[in-house]
């Protein structure tokens, strides 16, 4: 069965979860043929091993705190901070408090 995911002019709340957090889960938001979007749920000390994806990445932390690590330099994300990766680039991601993060991947650049 196939996820629903918004449609162009769909409103997609973003908002922190709070309370809720811990009993999320990570959820794509929308995919089109050129971006995807999802909500990361981290609760404190998750985190997904090293990966990478051919397009660019975002990662904005929604609420608390995380840690983004590639081989050349390490970054803590806090609420309504923002980091751009490059396309292929590995990089790992660890919540240092319980954690939201919106993910934007570019899945073509052509």
């Amino acid at each position: 069965m196939a996820l629903p995911h918004a449609q162009p002019l769909d409103i997609i709340d973003v908002r922190p979860l709070g309370a809720g957090l811990l009993d999320a889960v990570t959820t794509s938001l929308l995919k089109t043929h050129a971006l995807q979007l999802m909500r990361l749920v981290l609760p404190a000390g998750q985190g997904l091993p090293e990966h990478s994806v051919p397009g660019a990445v975002t990662l904005q932390c929604l609420e608390g705190e995380a840690v983004v690590m590639t081989a050349s330099r390490t970054c803590k994300l806090g609420a309504g901070q923002l980091v751009v990766l490059d396309g292929s680039e590995p990089h790992a991601v660890k919540a240092t408090s319980d954690s939201t993060l919106l993910v934007t991947i570019l899945l073509h650049t052509q």
